[in-house]
């Protein structure tokens, strides 16, 4: 109950707060539909449809990810891997008036749909939420979509510089969860800036339809712009692909508590034997200027008595993964629309776990060529994986891969 209202506490501020403020009307010329809780990156605004009153409003997008790729694992036979990595289909708009607006993400790809289980509905549904926009300021989200949680997570996979996310992201993401989130969102061009996010979620991830329980998630998280907004939202796609002309920055810091958590990573994972309440951290900066690109990355989860035991057979156990990684990011974009790319990731698992997971350092090297910016690019990569385990024993896995994207 207290986590309950700590975060109600902070959702009702947020909410006074902005009704407090001066309401701004919006036009159709004004509202460009993409708020920070969507989880995309759009180059334009997709094919839309505007009702001759103004008031419906459709937009449709696409977006594929084709990849190839060759992986040697160790003490295995190298293998080629092809897949559609991603295909999907958005939709969103707004309903009798700009400030009640809608989101639709559907995914198709296998890799994307998540495992096909009998009796279970297919799970295509990603993104589907009712947005309120009081004004350019706060927003009000209700039902599944992204948890604002740390930074290369809500950014888009489509606004990646290598074809996925790092080995931090797989273990200690939040996801797309099912809830109400509340943003006030204070950007400016040249001027300090910042943004509130909240949230208070089901815990289970998305489209979960398994029996319900007494426990919820919380979200906070709070971004800092020291010297203004990035330009067309930069601080949400990896690259400098406006080429900022001043120094950017931004510094990001997110805390979240999934109480009685049923699966080992909250909205993602296997499912425990027994519930766990654990808590996530995750801080953020990074820095653009003139094609340069750094970021650095912490995230860690916390969890007491992580390991699960089925009551029947006590040697099979499942665990929620505890522990810490950082990332380090670099890239220059060249005028020519060529960039490079190099990360620099360590996953460390926590004592308590150490004896069932390694110790990981991964490094990756990549160049791409933006065609039409994000929206039509081809991603060349390389990386490799050191396995550090308890035992002293170490492993080496690497691949190399191409992916090309297109979407609008």
């Amino acid at each position: 109950m207290k986590h309950l209202f700590r975060s109600g506490t902070l959702v009702i501020i947020l909410l006074v707060f902005a009704w407090s403020s001066r309401a701004q009307i919006l036009s159709s010329r004004d509202n460009d539909i993409k708020l920070a809780s969507l989880p995309y990156y759009s180059f334009g605004k997709g094919v839309g449809l505007t009702s001759p009153d103004s008031l419906f409003q459709f937009n449709v997008r696409f977006r594929i990810q084709n990849r190839i790729g060759f992986i040697q694992n160790a003490d295995q036979s190298g293998a080629y891997d092809g897949q559609i990595r991603r295909l999907r289909l958005r939709f969103d708009g707004y309903v009798g008036n700009p400030h009640f607006l809608y989101v639709l993400q559907l995914s198709f790809a296998p890799g994307d749909v998540g495992e096909i289980q009998d009796g279970e509905n297919i799970n295509i549904i990603r993104d589907a939420a009712v947005i309120f926009k009081y004004n350019k300021h706060f927003s009000l989200t209700f039902g599944q979509t992204k948890l604002p949680g740390n930074r290369q997570r809500i950014i888009s996979s489509g606004a990646l510089q290598l074809t996925d996310r790092s080995i931090n992201n797989a273990k200690f993401n939040i996801d797309r969860d099912f809830g109400v989130q509340a943003f006030y969102l204070n950007e400016q061009r040249d001027k300090f800036s910042f943004n509130i996010k909240t949230a208070v979620s089901t815990g289970e991830g998305r489209n979960f339809t398994k029996n319900p329980d007494n426990g919820l998630a919380y979200t906070a998280k709070v971004e800092f712009l020291p010297l203004g907004a990035f330009k067309k939202d930069g601080a949400y796609f990896e690259g400098d692909l406006m080429r900022e002309e001043k120094l950017k920055l931004f510094i990001s810091g997110v805390y979240h508590l999934n109480d009685l958590a049923r699966r080992t990573q909250g909205q993602l994972g296997d499912y425990l034997f027994s519930a766990r309440t654990f808590t996530s951290y995750f801080m953020d900066a990074l820095a653009k200027y003139k094609g340069l690109n750094l970021s650095i990355a912490y995230m860690s989860r916390y969890c007491d008595n992580p390991i699960t035991f089925d009551e029947t057979d006590p040697n099979e156990l499942v665990y929620v993964y505890t522990g810490f990684g950082w990332d380090y990011q670099a890239s220059y974009l060249f005028k020519s629309k060529f960039e490079v790319i190099s990360r620099f990731s360590t996953l460390r698992p926590f004592k308590e776990i150490y004896t069932l997971t390694p110790k990981v350092n991964q490094y990756t090297l990549g160049l791409t060529r933006y065609i039409w910016e994000h929206a039509f690019k081809i991603q060349l990569e390389g990386t490799i994986d050191r396995l550090y385990y308890e035992s002293g024993d170490t492993k080496t896995n690497w691949y190399s891969r191409l992916q090309v994207e297109i979407g609008i």
